[in-house]
């Protein structure tokens, strides 16, 4: 039996990407790994509830998994400002979860990061998504996808975040003079690169911009 674990399932890409494995026989069984408890009526959904501080309820969520989705993120909004806080959603947690992968030998690890993720860089979030890379490479998983999209097209249904109400519009209206690799993507097409990465299952590392997440959803132009 196969089973993909997603970490992040409530948001914008994790909720698709739930979506997309439940109506798809690639993976048997598909484990959530929440905070908080969560309602799902499919018999092959799994939730689990488990606090990602503590490292062996981590690890066991984790155990078993064949490939783990991380997408999960928080902004500074909701930690108030407080980058320790922000730093321990957005690197602690994908970056325990590389290195979980590796220990309980499971061979796929496919991360949402950010278009420029750079850890030289004096930018806070730009800078933290660069590390967290750094750290997911040196995990050594088998097969490690990393996504780097720019501005994330699509509704939240879980919250409000008005930065991105503002700029969707503008980013679609000025896309013939924005570089490649910062063009805005759907989140839909996001989601579906994941999951087609995931069932081609090729070993080694893996940098996806726009181009590539564009070609592996199959999304015409």
């Amino acid at each position: 039996m196969s089973t993909a674990t997603i970490i992040g399932s409530t948001g914008l890409i994790g909720s698709h990407i739930l979506d997309l494995l439940q109506h798809d026989n690639a993976f048997d069984k598909i484990r959530l790994l929440v905070r908080r408890p969560l309602t799902i009526n499919d018999t092959k959904v799994e939730v689990i509830v488990i606090d990602f501080n503590n490292y062996d309820q981590y690890k066991a969520g984790i155990a078993g998994s064949n490939a783990v989705f991380c997408t999960v993120g928080t902004t500074q909004n909701k930690v108030k400002g407080n980058k320790a806080a922000y730093r321990k959603v957005d690197f602690d947690i994908p970056v325990n979860a590389a290195k979980l992968c590796a220990e309980t030998g499971c061979e796929q690890f496919l991360l949402v990061s950010s278009v420029g993720a750079n850890s030289r860089s004096n930018n806070f979030y730009i800078k933290l998504k660069g590390e967290v890379e750094d750290e997911v490479k040196k995990a050594n998983v088998s097969s490690t996808h990393i996504f780097r999209p720019s501005m994330l097209l699509g509704h939240r249904k879980q919250e409000f975040r008005l930065a991105e109400r503002i700029f969707q519009p503008m980013m679609k209206v000025l896309a013939f003079i924005i570089p490649t690799k910062w063009k805005a993507v759907k989140a839909t097409d996001v989601a579906k690169a994941m999951v087609a990465a995931a069932k081609n299952n090729q070993p080694g590392l893996h940098i996806h911009e726009y181009r590539e997440i564009i070609h592996l959803a199959g999304t015409v132009q």
